[in-house]
């Protein structure tokens, strides 16, 4: 069974790549337009305003915004 869902998404996502919908990326640093801060949390290893989590992924067709990635960030 294992096997079967591992397949079923990979051929998921290449349909997504064949229709060019891409992942948001959130190593990149917080980005309003791309990124939905839902939380603050306090963090010594990250500036204010960096990505600390990513809570759900994001996704876009070329530069659309299709989902926001949900973030928490540094306070």
């Amino acid at each position: 069974i294992e096997e079967r869902i591992a397949l079923t998404i990979e051929q998921f996502k290449k349909v997504m790549q064949k229709h060019g919908i891409e992942l948001i990326e959130t190593d990149s640093g917080f980005n309003p337009h791309f990124h939905d801060a839902v939380m603050q949390v306090e963090s010594e290893e990250h500036k204010e305003g960096e990505i600390v989590q990513l809570l759900q992924k994001g996704y876009k067709i070329k530069d659309r915004v299709l989902r926001p990635a949900m973030v928490s960030v540094a306070k």
